[in-house]
């Protein structure tokens, strides 16, 4: 008859040496300028992070107005995760009028190998093109600054950080190698894109970008120039053009109409696209999508 009680008192024990979940006032605020940082983030810090994402992604991050509320956000903070390169012009504004003491910065594109283009660094950055995130290999680079950041502000749960960074690359590198085979039986790689965001991510996965409609978001392409790339794409029999969510598409679908192309809109951030909510679900739709295209 003592057994069960024996049994219910041993669980009940072994219950109390368990680690207690974290409470939201154990948790470390972070707040992330883009989304995808935000993934990073959540991805090393898993249970142990709170993370705010001041951009949705469907904004532009080159013209982001901020709020109040990204205010108190910073105020509350540990870290603020930045690209850096001069993507988020307005973010030092933000920080300063924080007035936050404890906040640690972290630029996740240091250590990154640029892709400095004449065309796009005279407009977005004098170090290169900054959307690096889309090269998973920089991805990887990425994390890791997050997790010395992570580490840096909490070091009682330095291993958990670790082991988490070290799961989260396995799995980048799963992906980048499925990725890359998909696309080596490709022979036409070549592709026009709207907006100069594809650079690093065309070099990781081998494809060719011939031109872009506009240098830089808000602007408006010429005449002039919609006119040599209309015959740039008929000359070269160019398939794919490259559009985003966040850009309006009558002129990329005006050009592909003129000139038989085939108008793909891809997701440079995470969450803009059904199916492209984690950043892994991402590069695959992109590659799939691309591949779909150039293939037809």
């Amino acid at each position: 008859m003592r057994r069960p009680f024996a049994i219910a008192l041993s669980i009940a024990l072994a219950a109390t040496l368990l680690p207690l979940p974290a409470t939201a006032a154990d948790l470390v605020k972070v707040v992330a300028t883009l989304p995808i940082l935000k993934e990073f983030a959540d991805q090393v810090g898993r249970e142990r992070v709170e993370v705010r994402t001041l951009i949705t992604g469907l904004e532009s991050e080159h013209s982001y107005s901020p709020k109040p509320s990204d205010l108190k956000a910073l105020g509350e903070a540990r870290l603020l995760l930045e690209i850096g390169l001069g993507l988020e012009v307005w973010v030092r504004g933000l920080v300063k009028n924080a007035g936050n003491p404890h906040l640690r910065v972290i630029t996740t594109s240091k250590g990154v190998g640029l892709i400095r283009d004449h065309a796009v660094e005279t407009i977005s950055s004098p170090s290169g093109n900054p959307h690096i995130w889309l090269d998973p290999e920089n991805a990887k680079v990425m994390v890791r600054h997050i997790a010395e950041g992570l580490i840096a502000v909490d070091p009682t749960h330095k291993t958990d950080y670790l082991n988490n960074l070290a799961d989260y690359l396995r799995r980048l590198d799963r992906a980048q190698k499925d990725l890359q085979a998909r696309v080596a039986s490709l022979r036409d790689r070549r592709i026009v894109t709207y907006h100069p965001a594809w650079p690093y991510f065309a070099r990781r996965f081998g494809f060719k970008i011939e031109g872009n409609i506009i240098q830089q978001t808000g602007m408006e392409p010429s005449a002039t120039h919609l006119a040599k790339m209309a015959r740039r794409i008929k000359a070269g029999k160019i398939k794919v053009i490259v559009s985003e969510p966040q850009l309006n598409q009558k002129v990329a679908q005006a050009l592909a109409d003129e000139t038989g192309a085939r108008l793909v809109v891809l997701s440079p951030l995470p969450g803009t696209i059904k199916g492209t909510e984690t950043y892994l679900a991402l590069l695959e739709y992109n590659v799939h999508q691309l591949v779909a295209a150039l293939q037809s």
